[in-house]
């Protein structure tokens, strides 16, 4: 007979918050817009099977998507009211740092020395030194090494920036992870704290579900009758894959926002520039550094021509377009407007002279990068 010592009880593993999250976004979506599966072998006459299947109607996705969306909102908003509450806690028992504004244990600096501290701290904070407050999540054209679109927009352009884009973040990823939704939540309470309102929401994302690794699939082989990309695996990546995780994630920062602010924000999205598939990656892309991204699988497949695969790629970027401009044709999406970014930057090929506004294969340079920045401003 077992002992009491022998049959210690196991110990409960809390979740994760991203299992949480997953668990909240797949119970969110698994019978929405679907019969049951009862009714469905019911009508078949089928024995029932195993294996899963998502929604394919396009109609359903998007339904799904835009509830999707809101379910997540809702979750990772009511999970860091807990945490801003732990957080109140914290400031009423320990109060403001010492020698801390308004504390009174240090009193403000005068003459010379006050002058000195805000000549280094510059004009930030100061009324009038700002044009705005943008939020932004994305990938890296709004978190890259030095500049990018978000850093341009700051510092030469004078909006003040609260950011949590990550480089190298998939749109599948911040629709589905929940880590830059998150993030975005906490961005929006700390700006809702310093008694501020978002002018605008920037979003950025879709170059890393289609580059990299992955680039090759969507590509017949060059000597194939059929050369060019696969229009099969290419609309289900772009029409199936990225539309719906857009609308997911379009839709948990759209409802996001009406919850902590009371309004709707606009948005502003882009699908990038035509880019030039010539086998630069970041600093050249030598060793560990990230890139070349297409090149490698323009080479797998037989593509050599430089100018030829500027053409495919600009294929790319229209179809991107093409989708971003029927995601936002939703009704639930009229405050969302696509910033189109072709043509901003050169691709002319003769003696190299694109390389003065791409600095690879996917990112502009910084004079590219301020190109950029200027058509967000506009729209601004």
């Amino acid at each position: 007979m077992a002992t009491k010592k022998g049959r210690k009880a196991k110990k409960r593993v809390e979740p994760t918050a991203w299992e949480q999250f997953a668990a909240v976004s797949r119970g969110a979506v698994s019978s929405r817009g679907r019969p049951s599966a009862k009714a469905v072998r019911a009508k078949r006459g089928t024995p029932r099977k195993r294996g899963v299947a998502g929604t394919q109607s396009a109609t359903q996705a998007t339904a799904q998507a835009l509830h999707l969306g809101r379910k997540q909102a809702e979750w990772v908003i009511a999970r860091h009211n807990g945490l801003l509450q732990r957080r109140a806690k914290v400031v009423a028992a320990k109060g403001p740092a010492r020698g801390g504004a308004g504390t009174g244990a240090a009193p403000p600096r005068k003459g010379k020395g006050a002058k000195k501290v805000a000549a280094k701290a510059g004009s930030g904070g100061a009324p009038g030194s700002s044009r705005g407050v943008l939020v932004a999540e994305g990938d890296s054209w709004f978190d890259y090494p030095f500049y990018d679109v978000l850093k341009k927009l700051d510092y030469e352009l004078g909006w003040d920036i609260e950011s949590v884009a990550h480089r190298g973040d998939s749109v599948e990823s911040m629709a589905y992870d929940g880590g830059q939704l998150a993030d975005f939540v906490a961005a929006i309470q700390r700006v809702v704290r310093r008694g501020d309102v978002p002018h605008a929401i920037l979003m950025s994302g879709g170059g890393n579900d289609v580059a990299g690794d992955a680039f090759a699939m969507l590509l017949n082989h060059r000597s194939s009758p059929v050369y060019g990309f696969n229009p099969a695996v290419l609309d289900g990546v772009i029409q199936t894959r990225i539309r719906v995780a857009y609308t997911t994630m379009l839709s948990a920062v759209t409802a996001a926002c009406q919850s902590l602010l009371g309004a709707t924000v606009p948005i502003l999205l882009h699908g990038y520039d035509y880019p030039v598939a010539d086998g630069r990656g970041f600093l050249g892309g030598w060793g560990p550094l990230p890139g070349p991204w297409l090149e490698p699988g323009f080479l797998q497949k037989g593509y050599a021509d430089l100018a030829e695969r500027v053409a495919i790629t600009r294929d790319l970027i229209d179809r991107m377009y093409a989708m971003l401009d029927a995601v936002v044709a939703l009704p639930a999406f009229a405050h969302v407007k696509v910033v189109n970014l072709r043509n901003v930057l050169s691709t002319d090929l003769v003696n190299d002279r694109y390389k003065a506004w791409w600095g690879n294969e996917l990112h502009p340079t910084q004079q590219g990068f301020t190109k950029v920045a200027k058509q967000f401003d506009d729209q601004l």
